[in-house]
């Protein structure tokens, strides 16, 4: 969350970042009201305090008397009035605190302004598309054809927005994810396997809560979610704890299925694009604040290492303010091409999140021993999300007799084996 000194002394200015990020304002404007009013009682009761304190000094000496039962009466006047303050300074933190929780992180000045997806700057490319001498056919079809990705028993044990992975289609995900890893430890990420679901504290710290509540699944016997990303529990592992400096950085890779509840809201669900759970491996840093834009392009190498050793061709788009998340200040998004449905598909976003995550966690750091704590930088990517993964590996290294041609960083993996098929 924004710092509330920002909000109170800056007002045009988030006014403004809420407008390029396509929000409404009168959250602002609630937080305004709301905090002037709790701004003039604070003052009030201060003030009511300190005439409290100095007449009870004076009774404390006076003889009984007329005079005495009249101020005693006037200093439960007081108490009285400072009981009422209190009470609506309760339902105004309240609604202050909302308010915060919904107003989201400013960017950075190097994103650029736009309403949607269509205004997304494309940074860089690598890699040449792949010229067929045959139709080449969607990853659903590949993946029917050789039974390795079942969806009508997906369908059967889940519902829709589900899917099997078998034979060689379960041990190329299995693959994928090990080769991430293993990636990422090298690039010096800590691996961890943290819990599957998450208590409400942290889908708060990391902001998908309450802004994305209606996407995640809830288990309402425990109050816990369905992570919808292995960001949430890396991220809140450090919750509540304050860092040595020399601590820093703090690099957490991690593998996890996932879950949101999103296909219904998009028309393009056939296939394995967009579902309801998905495999994928996360990256989360712990920086100090000077550096974490640096640690940003980084973090975006470390994911476009995992594509290039794949061979698959990508772009690189630098988000809007009106197509980012809720909670980066910057954010770059990594597309894979997919040549047979011919389209960009998102296989990874890196973002910084500056310390708008840190405040809501509590996470801080100490500079010096003897100096205040602060709050750290916390950035994540996704190295890589499975599903869009699969299927441009299955769209690209597809061959006219039907096979699969698996990318030579998968096959010590997989046994040395070299296709997938016949």
């Amino acid at each position: 969350m924004l710092d509330v000194n920002i909000i109170r002394s800056e007002p045009d200015k988030i006014r403004a970042m809420l407008l390029n990020r396509n929000k409404d304002t009168e959250i602002l404007d609630r937080f305004l009201e709301a905090d002037s009013e709790w701004r003039l009682l604070t003052n009030e009761n201060n003030e009511l305090r300190k005439v409290r304190n100095e007449v009870s000094a004076k009774i404390a000496k006076m003889q009984k008397g007329s005079d005495k039962e009249d101020k005693i009466d006037e200093m439960r006047g007081i108490g009285d009035k400072i009981k009422s303050n209190d009470a609506r300074m309760s339902e105004l933190e309240e609604v202050r605190n909302e308010c915060v929780l919904n107003i989201p992180n400013i960017p950075h000045s190097s994103v650029p302004i736009g309403k949607d997806s269509s205004e997304n700057v494309v940074v860089s490319e690598w890699g040449q598309k792949r010229k067929f001498d045959f139709k080449p056919k969607e990853h659903w079809e590949i993946g029917e054809d050789l039974d390795i990705i079942d969806f009508e028993r997906g369908t059967k044990v889940a519902g829709s927005g589900f899917y099997c992975l078998k034979g060689d289609g379960a041990r190329l995900e299995r693959a994928l994810i090990n080769y991430f890893l293993d990636v990422h430890r090298k690039q010096g990420y800590k691996e961890v396997f943290p819990p599957v679901v998450v208590n409400r504290a942290a889908v708060t710290g990391t902001g998908q809560y309450p802004n994305l509540k209606d996407d995640m699944y809830y288990m309402e016997k425990d109050d816990l979610y369905l992570n919808p990303t292995a960001e949430v529990p890396l991220t809140n592992m450090l919750q509540d704890e304050i860092l040595a400096k020399e601590d820093l950085p703090i690099l957490f890779t991690a593998y996890l299925p996932s879950f949101r509840r999103e296909v219904g809201k998009h028309a393009d669900t056939r296939g394995i694009i967009r579902v309801h759970e998905f495999n994928k491996v996360e990256m989360v840093r712990f920086v100090l604040p000077e550096t974490s834009y640096d640690v940003l392009e980084e973090l975006r190498g470390n994911a476009e290492e995992l594509i290039r050793g794949l061979g698959l061709p990508y772009r690189v788009l630098l988000l809007c303010t009106g197509d980012m998340s809720f909670s980066c200040s910057k954010c770059y998004d990594l597309e894979i091409f997919a040549p047979a449905k011919e389209a960009w598909l998102e296989a990874s976003s890196c973002s910084n999140f500056t310390d708008f995550q840190a405040r809501r966690t509590r996470i801080k750091y100490r500079p010096e021993p003897h100096l205040k704590s602060e709050f750290v930088h916390t950035l994540n990517g996704s190295g890589l999300a499975l599903p869009r993964t699969m299927v441009a590996i299955l769209e690209n290294y597809q061959n006219e007799d039907g096979t699969v041609t698996i990318p030579e960083v998968l096959r010590p993996y997989m046994g040395g084996q070299e296709t997938i098929g016949n």
